[in-house]
């Protein structure tokens, strides 16, 4: 069994957390996939830790992290490879992938398009 954790940032402000659980619940209602997991770098609850040990004990034999990060910085860099590692040395039978940040996706475009758009009343 398989369980994508969506790894964000986290805020001290609550309510920028609570947007993020609102887009992990739409995505794991788009998905169809076997269970999904928000999780924070700091500031939010539960860590990527947290969120693989849930998991873990509801039989995921993979995680999949997909970071709600726009891009490749510090966090993904050093952060991100750290805490999997420590996750993979409590439980080395769990295979756990990482993909890639948001930024490349040809969607962030039309993105920013549908922002501006809106800005302008079009």
């Amino acid at each position: 069994m398989t369980g994508i954790a969506i790894f964000a940032h986290g805020s001290a402000i609550e309510t920028a957390n609570e947007a993020v659980r609102v887009v992990v619940a739409q995505f794991a209602a788009m998905g169809g996939f076997d269970m999904v997991e928000p999780c924070f770098l700091e500031l939010g609850k539960p860590d990527l830790a947290g969120a693989a040990e849930c998991m873990v004990a509801r039989g995921a034999t993979r995680i999949v992290v997909v970071p709600y990060f726009l891009t490749l910085g510090k966090h993904l860099q050093r952060d991100l490879p750290r805490i999997v590692s420590e996750i993979q040395s409590i439980h080395p039978s769990v295979k756990i992938t990482v993909t890639p940040p948001l930024d490349g996706h040809p969607q962030l475009a039309a993105i920013l398009v549908d922002r501006a758009q809106e800005a302008l009343g079009a």
